[in-house]
This record gives structure tokens, sequence and C-alpha cells, in this order.
């Protein structure tokens, strides 16, 4: 691929970004995204052969800026005092970016966790989705070495996202008469941990 080849197919893609981020994930049809990088209607399929190529590298992108927040906080986990974070506040931070970047990237989110797109595995999609996920199981096999880690970080990244979803579309509201989500994250992290020593 050409320097002006490989141009043109990071320009389709971070149009599809910014599109998604403006009109959430129903507005990226290959027409509107070559339409908005200024190209011919064709243009997409000579580097994206299938709409699910493009719409994965998008979703990528989405991973990859979550990634590169989780590991970030992570990487600058320190006490007031200058220690290591614990690894149970290292996970409510995790938990708290995760939660945050689903509600602030409402489209984004919503494209990064279409089955089809993980299913297809497009440009090895799921795999890029996996340290996020590895995080999580080695924090919650430091903070719970007497449980099968993988087991409980699933069940709380599925309650993380139902969290996200449903404060999205405005129901947990109505439900619990919460504020914010911030309360519901922690209890999700009690539900899962146990209560958070004192």
């Amino acid at each position: 691929m050409t320097e002006q080849e490989a141009g043109l197919r990071a320009r389709l893609v971070s149009v599809g970004v910014d599109l998604v981020t403006q009109e959430g994930a129903q507005s990226l049809s290959l027409r509107e995204i070559a339409r908005r990088a200024g190209v011919s209607h064709g243009a997409p399929r000579r580097y994206f052969p299938t709409h699910l190529e493009l719409l994965s590298a998008i979703a990528r992108e989405g991973f990859t800026e979550l990634g590169a927040e989780v590991a970030e906080e992570l990487r600058g986990g320190k006490e007031p005092g200058g220690g290591e974070e614990s690894p149970r506040a290292q996970l409510a931070a995790l938990a708290r970016i995760y939660v945050d970047f689903a509600l602030s990237h409402r489209g984004m989110y919503e494209l990064m966790f279409r089955h089809d797109l993980l299913e297809s595995n497009s440009l090895g999609l799921r795999e890029t989705s996996l340290p996020l996920f590895n995080s999580l199981v080695e924090l919650v096999g430091r903070v719970r070495p007497d449980v099968r880690a993988p087991d409980v970080a699933g069940v709380l990244w599925a309650n993380l996202h139902g969290i996200a979803q449903l404060w999205g579309w405005g129901s947990l509201q109505l439900a619990t008469g919460a504020d914010g989500v911030e309360p519901l994250v922690r209890a999700a992290l009690d539900a899962h941990l146990g209560p958070e020593p004192r």
C-alpha cells in the first residue's frame, strides 16, 4: 500500500470516528463516510472490501482510546503519599473509566460491542478488546485470590456494561433514583468483590 493509499485509508477511518462520535453508529454508511471524506462512494471498497471491515477499523479506534485511558490510569495509579494504589482502587478507577467512556462516547461504545463485528473478528477486533479484559482479570485476581478471576471479571464487566447501557437509556435513574452512576459502580464492585476494607 502506498503512502497516499494509507493516508486515504486512515482518512476514511478518521471520518468514521468523527461521524460515529457526532451522530451515532446508525450513521455509518459507506456512502456517508465516502461523502464526508471527499471521495467517490466506491472508494472505501478499495481499502475495506466489506462494510464490516470499515466498521471494525473504526471500532478498533474506540478500543485503542479506551485501552490507552485505562493503561494511563493503571500506570500512574499512585496514592497521595507516593505508594502504589491498591488493586481494589485500581479496579475502581478502571470501572469508572469504562462507564465514563461508555456514557461520553455512546455511538462509539455501541459500535465497539456490536455482536456482528466481534463475531466476524474482522481486523482482529476481538483480540483488540482482550488487553482491557485481561487487566480486569489480573486486578480481580489480586483482590480476590480465592475466586476464579476470569469468571468474576466477566460478571463484573457485564454488570458495568449494564450500568452504562441502562444509565444511557435513562432507565436506571428512574428505577433507582440515583443522581449519578458512581454509587452504582461502587455497589457493583462491592457485590462482586466484597465490601471495601475500611
